[in-house]
């Protein structure tokens, strides 16, 4: 039995997605399973896939919340790691990471620091990125901090919250907000990921995406948090609004101008 699940979503992205899986097949850490969703890919990736001794599921396109789902709904491992197929790992996040998870069991979830790529060329990380562990709710409403591809979870904590299928971007926004509203984190401040922003961004494909942030805060405000937590969500909440309300109305959209300044006077 595998003791760690890595979980690869992918789509139209064949070349990434041969990088992406040697970068974990060359893990020092050597006992976990492989599982690549394919989230409806047209290009070559099942053939890519094919040369690895890999898990490979195929689905009709449905979104990167979906893919991730699926992967641990077909895995077995006592913790999860995902891996986004325009990313890589260093050889030794793996065993870091697990070894960290071993020292902490009370700790539900950690993540590490990570290395920006645009193209060939490293990006440095602007301070509201700055990485933290421990009760990191009131940073975590402003912005996702959180990458994907640098997260080590429990397979019960997973399974409690999951992926909100519902949403197309944001959706780590979402899930690390509801764990985190909950659960302290673990924090790893060692550079074991490489983001590469190569392809189109899903995030460049949506406008507003405060929208979607706004819908996590309202789904928060919604379960039983402390009476501090619910102000700084209250507060992010009206600021996100106002954002987007003010770039509807530039934009002369009326609708969605009004429906964002009725959201924080309904909210409670």
């Amino acid at each position: 039995m595998p003791e760690i699940s890595v979980i690869i979503t992918t789509y139209n992205r064949a070349q990434l997605l041969e990088q992406a899986i040697e970068s974990v097949l060359a893990q020092s850490y050597k006992n976990f399973e492989v599982i690549v969703v394919d989230d409806g890919s047209e290009d070559e990736t099942s053939r890519i896939v094919k040369r690895f001794k890999v898990k490979y599921i195929f689905q009709k396109n449905s979104g990167i919340s979906k893919a991730r789902n699926t992967g641990v709904e077909f895995s077995k491992g006592r913790l999860i790691a995902f891996l986004d197929s325009d990313d890589l790992w260093k050889p030794e996040k793996l065993k870091i990471q697990k070894k960290f998870m071993d020292e902490n069991p009370h700790i539900p979830l950690c993540y590490t620091d990570e290395i920006w790529l645009k193209g060939r060329v490293l990006k440095n990380q602007k301070k509201i990125h700055q990485k933290f562990g421990g009760d990191i709710f009131e940073r975590s409403l402003k912005l996702c901090i959180i990458s994907p591809s640098s997260v080590m979870i429990r397979r019960e904590i997973f399974e409690e919250f999951k992926f909100d299928e519902k949403l197309p971007v944001c959706e780590d926004y979402d899930l690390w907000l509801r764990i985190c509203a909950k659960y302290e984190v673990g924090y790893i401040p060692q550079k074991l990921i490489i983001k590469r922003s190569i392809c189109e961004q899903l995030s460049k494909k949506y406008k507003a995406m405060d929208r979607f942030r706004i819908y996590a805060i309202r789904k928060i405000l919604k379960t039983h948090i402390s009476f501090k937590k619910r102000r700084l969500a209250l507060e992010e909440l009206r600021t996100k609004c106002r954002i987007v309300a003010n770039g509807a109305l530039k934009r002369g959209k009326f609708f969605r101008f009004l429906k964002y300044k009725l959201i924080p006077l309904l909210a409670k």
